[in-house]
């Protein structure tokens, strides 16, 4: 049976008329879309289908996870950008998305306008590994034989203007000392290598690297968060070990298209929050090396913008730009 408001609904959208406004009481009465821009299997897809599995319940509707990998996380979030703002699309911006801000020569879409900022997810640090044999058994060890042969060091990274590649730069940059980089298309390659002892250090995140540390493969000499992390407690902070100040943190957090209502933007964010501080949520996260902290829709974009900037500054040093 074709009911009135069907037929009107049709007529609309044929004149060009639009839906009108998506009610937050009334949302969502269909499934959810989130673009993950990275392959199935990484960190930022798990996290998405962590939270999204929580989300799930809570919203009495699917989140599908859409894996849009490709040029370096910028397909997925332009996919984004350009999807109707319904509260039915939405995407997962991580670090490398303020980084392309100034690494890309251009973009087709901007991490400071073309989104509403919805909720921060996870922050994850890096740790700085050496192989077993290495002679640097610290922090200031390392410093040290690299300001006594400039470029003589090397480090792999999981490519060019990864977090991993600009953890180094801004490391080289407080430390005073030139490292010569070697980029790898992704993490196990170049961890590989650090492990063979082709490559002199790393800076790799916490689900990449922990399991090779803890079977001796390769020797963790700090790490990158302010804090000491719980679940690898004797491993000191670069902060404290020898750059105070040093902070270099991979972090993920949902996006939506500009305009999507402030109501669904708002309601999210409530549902994300209460998400992640659920203990068998934050028991998953913190398994994983990965905090999360309550963070409003402004203070998030507001986060955003300074990731943006800090970053801008690192690569703009560093040399780095890719097409």
């Amino acid at each position: 049976m074709i009911r009135r408001r069907d037929v009107v609904a049709g007529l609309a959208g044929t004149l060009g008329l639009g839906a009108r406004p998506v009610r937050a009481a009334a949302w969502p009465a269909r499934p959810i879309s989130v673009v993950v821009p990275y392959p199935p299997g990484g960190s930022t897809d798990i996290t998405a289908r962590i939270a999204g599995e929580r989300l799930s319940h809570a919203l009495g509707q699917p989140l599908v996870i859409d894996n849009r990998p490709g040029a370096g996380g910028n397909l997925g979030l332009e996919i984004v950008a350009r999807a109707p703002a319904d509260g039915y699309s939405f995407g997962v911006a991580t670090t490398a998305h303020a980084i392309n801000m100034t690494l890309f020569r251009k973009l087709n879409y901007d991490t400071r306008t073309s989104f509403a900022p919805v909720a921060l997810l996870t922050e994850n640090p890096l740790v700085l590994v050496v192989p077993a044999q290495s002679a640097s058994r610290s922090v200031a060890d390392l410093i040290a034989a690299a300001k006594a042969k400039p470029g003589a060091l090397n480090y792999a990274s999981s490519g060019i203007g990864q977090s991993t590649h600009l953890a180094a730069e801004l490391f080289a940059s407080m430390a005073g000392v030139k490292l010569t980089h070697i980029p790898y298309r992704g993490s196990a390659p170049a961890i590989t290598d650090v492990i063979a002892g082709r490559c002199d250090l790393m800076f790799d995140t916490t689900q990449s690297v922990l399991a090779h540390v803890e079977g001796g493969r390769v020797r963790a000499l700090g790490i990158t968060s302010a804090e000491r992390l719980p679940l690898a407690k004797d491993i000191p902070t670069i902060a404290e070990a020898a750059l105070p100040g040093y902070v270099a943190i991979a972090w993920n957090g949902l996006v939506a298209p500009k305009g999507t209502p402030a109501e669904i933007v708002a309601r999210l964010n409530a549902e994300t929050v209460r998400a992640l501080q659920e203990p068998a949520v934050a028991a998953k996260f913190a398994g994983l090396g990965a905090t999360s902290r309550p963070l409003a829709p402004d203070a998030f974009g507001a986060f955003m913008a300074d990731e943006i900037a800090k970053w801008g500054a690192v690569v703009k040093q560093s040399g780095a730009t890719l097409d």
